[in-house]
C-alpha cells in the first residue's frame, strides 16, 4: 500500500507579498490556475491504487487546504489531515505522519513524502521515479529524490552521491561551489521528496532522533479526531505534546545518518520555486522575455515578471525585474536579488507590521472573505459563502454591521428577525444584535460587509451556536 503525505508549510518569506504566515507559498497559483498545492495533490492523487491521502499542514491553514481538494474530483480517496498547532520542522511533521500511518495501515505501508510548494514538469518521469523509489523501499531502504543540477543554483541543498548511495548532504553552497558540483558530475540537487516503509522510518527515528518520535507519536495519539465526512478526517495534534519535539528538518535528524539510504535520480523537471526569479522562470513570456499576469502593460521593458491582483500597472523601460502588486503591498525587486525578499520580509517582521503575517483573504470553514478598504473606525469586506455554507450564530461587542447582498440568496438571522435577502437587499445588524447568515442555495453567495466602531478587530466574536464546532 502507497500512502502519499504532502507536507504543507512553511511561509516563503522569499515569496513575500503574495505568500505570508496566514496565506503561505503552498496556496500561490502557478501557470495552470492550480495552486502549488492542489498540483502536488493531483499528482499524488493520479498515481496508480492511490485510496488514501495525509496531508500535514498548519491548523490555521484547514479551511483553506480542504477548499482547494474540493477543485479536484477525489471521489475514491480518503482525506486524512494531521494539523499543527506549532510549526516543528520536517523532521516532526514527518514523525507524526509516520506514526499516523503505521497505525492505521501497518508498518509496511509505504509513504511517498511530498513537499506542498514544488513544480514538477514531467508527470509522466516523476511516475517511473516514484515507481523506482517504491521498489527500494519495499527493501527496507530509505529513499531519498535528487534531482540532477540545471545550472549551480545557490538556493538548493545539493547531495553529494556515488551511484545510487548518498555520501553526505550538502547546504546551500555558494556560486563557485556550486558551479564545482555541477562540473563534477557527482551531486545532485535535494528534492527533499522521500519514500520509505513506515516501520523502516520508525526504526530509523528511534535510533537518530527519539525524542521527536516520541513527542509526535503521543501528539498524534493524544490529538482531538473528527469524521468531517465519510472521505475527510481530521486530527489536530496535541499541542502539548508536539512542543516538546526538537525543531529540526528531516535532513539533519534522519537523512545524513542512517545507512540504508538510497538516491534516485529524478530528471522529472523539478523546481522548489523559491523565489519570484524561479516563479517566473515556471511561466511563458513573450518575445521580450516578459511575463505578464492580471491588469498591466508593459513598454520598452525585458525581462520582467509583473502581477497584479487588480488594479493596473504600467512598467516602462526596466530589465530583469519582478513586479508582484497584492490588494494592500507592492514589492519591487532585481530578479537576481529575489534571495534578498527573505531580508524585506524580516524587517517587517522585526517592525511589527502587520503585512508580514496577515493577508486581505481570510479563509473559513465557510468559504472566505476579503478586506476591501478600511480606515479609522470602518472596514469593508466581500464576503463568499460556499454552497450549504453557514456562519455561526455570534455576536460583536465592539461594532455594528451592514450587509448587502449582492449575489445569491441570503438567509439570515438578525436579532429576532428571520429574513431571505436577495441581490440588492440589506440588512442593519446593531452592535450586540445575535446574528447570523447562510447559504441554502445551489451557487456562491456574495455579500458586502461594511463594519463601523470603535474596535473592528476578528477576535470581537461571541459564538453561540455553529455547525463547524467554534462554539
Amino acid at each position: 500500500m502507497i500512502v502519499p503525505v504532502i507536507v504543507s508549510g512553511g511561509v516563503g518569506s522569499r515569496l513575500w507579498p503574495a505568500s505570508r504566515q496566514s496565506h503561505p507559498k503552498p496556496f500561490l497559483s502557478v501557470e495552470n490556475g492550480k495552486s502549488l498545492l492542489l498540483n502536488t495533490y493531483v499528482r499524488a492523487a493520479s498515481l496508480d491504487d492511490i485510496s488514501d491521502i495525509v496531508t500535514i499542514t498548519a491548523l490555521e491553514s484547514s479551511f483553506k487546504t480542504i477548499a482547494e481538494y474540493e477543485f479536484y474530483d477525489s471521489a475514491h480517496i480518503t482525506n486524512h489531515l494531521l494539523l499543527e498547532p506549532i510549526p516543528r520542522d520536517t523532521a516532526a511533521a514527518t514523525a507524526a505522519a509516520t506514526s499516523y500511518i503505521a497505525k492505521a495501515f501497518g508498518p509496511d505501508a509505504i509513504i511517498l513524502f511530498l513537499a506542498a510548494d514544488h513544480m514538477i514538469r514531467d508527470t509522466d518521469e516523476f511516475r517511473n521515479s516514484v515507481a523506482t523509489a517504491v521498489e527500494r523501499a519495499g527493501k527496507d531502504r530509505i529513499v531519498t529524490f535528487g534531482i540532477q543540477p540545471g545550472g549551480p543554483e545557490t538556493g538548493y541543498g545539493y547531495i553529494e552521491v556515488d551511484g545510487e548511495r548518498a555520501v553526505q548532504f550538502i547546504e546551500k553552497p555558494d556560486r563557485e561551489t556550486a558551479q564545482h558540483y555541477c562540473d563534477s558530475g557527482d551531486y545532485l540537487w535535494n528534492s527533499g521528496m522521500f519514500c520509505f516503509k513506515a516501520g523502516a522510518m520508525l526504526e530509523a527515528m528511534e535510533k537518530h532522533c527519539p525524542q521527536i518520535l516520541e513527542a509526535s507519536r503521543k501528539a498524534v495519539e493524544n490529538g482531538n479526531r473528527r469524521a468531517v465526512d465519510r472521505l475527510l478526517l481530521e486530527t489536530e495534534l496535541d499541542e502539548q505534546a508536539f512542543a516538546e519535539a526538537p525543531k529540526i528538518s528531516i535532513d539533519y535528524a534522519i537523512m545524513e545518518k542512517v545507512e540504508n539510504l538510497s538516491v534516485v535520480r529524478a530528471d522529472i523537471g523539478w523546481s522548489d520555486v523559491g523565489t519570484w526569479s524561479s516563479l517566473s522562470d515556471s511561466y511563458s513570456s513573450d518575445a521580450d522575455g516578459n511575463t505578464a499576469i492580471g491588469d498591466t502593460a508593459l513598454v520598452n521593458s525585458k525581462n520582467c515578471f509583473v502581477s497584479t491582483e487588480g488594479r493596473l500597472v504600467g512598467v516602462v523601460g526596466m530589465q530583469n525585474i519582478a513586479v508582484v502588486d497584492t490588494r494592500d503591498a507592492t514589492l519591487i525587486v532585481d530578479k537576481d536579488k529575489s534571495q534578498d525578499v527573505k531580508k524585506l520580509f524580516e524587517k517587517l517582521s522585526s517592525d511589527g507590521h502587520e503585512a508580514h503575517a496577515s493577508f486581505p483573504t481570510g479563509y473559513r470553514p465557510w468559504g472566505s472573505y476579503t478586506i476591501l478598504d478600511e480606515g479609522t473606525g470602518y472596514k469593508v469586506k466581500r464576503i463568499e459563502v460556499k454552497p450549504g455554507g453557514c456562519l455561526s450564530l455570534q455576536s460583536h461587542k465592539h461594532r455594528s454591521e451592514h450587509w448587502t447582498v449582492v449575489q445569491g440568496v441570503a438567509h439570515v438571522v438578525n436579532g429576532d428577525d428571520q429574513l431571505v435577502l436577495q441581490a440588492n437587499e440589506s440588512t442593519y445588524i446593531e452592535c450586540g444584535n445575535v446574528h447570523r447568515m447562510e447559504n441554502r442555495g445551489q451557487e456562491p453567495m456574495t455579500l458586502i460587509e461594511v463594519q463601523t466602531g470603535s474596535y473592528l478587530g476578528e477576535d470581537d466574536i461571541v459564538r453561540y451556536e455553529d455547525i463547524y464546532g467554534r462554539s
